[in-house]
């Protein structure tokens, strides 16, 4: 019988820039720590704002990675 498991984790990044930077940071700071990521799912998106402008975006990622 031959299969894999994986797990699943969720974190949070943020970033200055974008979403696309936050899922990024996320990913790679994920990959940096875990071993064997081979996916990630954005579950939510948020922006803080300051006197009208946007300063910071932020993402909830699942991050599935298989287990050896």
């Amino acid at each position: 019988m031959s299969g894999t498991v994986a797990r699943i984790t969720h974190i949070s990044a943020r970033s200055d820039t974008s979403f696309e930077d936050a899922v990024k940071i996320g990913v790679e700071r994920a990959a940096s720590t875990l071993r064997n990521v081979s996916g990630a799912w954005v579950k939510e998106q948020k922006v803080d704002i300051v006197d009208g402008r946007i300063t910071t975006w932020q993402v909830v990622l699942e991050i599935t990675f298989v287990l050896e």
